[in-house]
């Protein structure tokens, strides 16, 4: 059976932001009527650049997430992810998309139990097909620092090891989009600074657009824009102020 365009990897080839999100709305229906969860959103991310999405709760940032990763599909709109139109794939489609080209991160672990470390990070790799998938989880493992924790069980390991181990899975594929769902939510704070170092240095070794969704200003500061997202709506987006560089705020 040949390859699907999504198997192959097959990028777009404008030269344009890898993510383009255009006025979307995200509607759903519950007994109290329509709740309009995302309301005309426009968002682009380009190529190697680091995003925080930063708003209260309720807001919208993990749904605007889940629309990015192909998890949640828009009510209307158009989302444009590494060259592919989300919106015109199939479920199966889309799943191979997220294989391929996403790696997700989330507060919680979501390891499998019953593996181990190294089985956990394996996974998303025999699924894609590779021909090495242990010696790749290992590779991404010993880049987390867990090459010593390798055949423990997520029982076994404390809760930075844990989200180590989930950072190596979501990293392993090399994706060109990595989601990061309060990554450091679970964790103190010296382990998450750990995390997040981790995190931000590896998306820069793999040239990965790296998305966070995060609560905590330090963290949002780290990233090269801060998206404010209020009631469904982007309110404003304003570039980090870096050393010897100016603020830029647009609406």
């Amino acid at each position: 059976m040949g390859q699907s365009s999504i198997e192959k990897g097959q990028t777009g080839t404008d030269g344009g932001p890898l993510v383009r999100i255009s006025d979307v709305h995200l509607n759903l229906r519950s007994g109290a009527g329509e709740v309009n969860i995302l309301r005309g959103v426009d968002f682009t991310a380009q190529k190697g650049e680091t995003v925080a999405i930063v708003g209260p709760s309720g807001a919208g940032k993990s749904t605007l997430m889940m629309v990015m990763a192909g998890l949640e599909t828009p009510t209307g709109g158009g989302v444009v992810v590494d060259g592919q139109d989300l919106t015109k794939l199939s479920e199966d489609q889309l799943a191979l998309f997220r294989r391929d080209r996403v790696g997700i991160v989330f507060q919680a672990f979501r390891l499998i139990p019953t593996m181990t470390a190294l089985e956990n990070v394996a996974v998303p790799l025999e699924l894609a097909g590779h021909d090495h998938a242990f010696e790749s989880a290992e590779e991404a493992l010993n880049a987390v620092g867990l090459g010593h924790r390798m055949t423990h069980y997520p029982s076994q390991l404390s809760g930075g090891e844990q989200q180590r181990t989930a950072l190596a899975r979501a990293v392993a594929t090399k994706p060109s989009l990595i989601l990061a769902d309060e990554p450091t939510g679970n964790l103190d704070g010296t382990t998450g600074e750990k995390i997040i170092d981790l995190l931000f240095g590896l998306s820069r070794q793999q040239g990965a657009t790296l998305v966070l969704i995060t609560h905590d200003e330090g963290l949002a500061a780290r990233c090269d824009r801060r998206v404010h997202i209020a009631d469904g709506q982007i309110t404003e987006i304003d570039t980090v102020v870096k050393p010897g560089t100016p603020m830029a705020k647009s609406a």
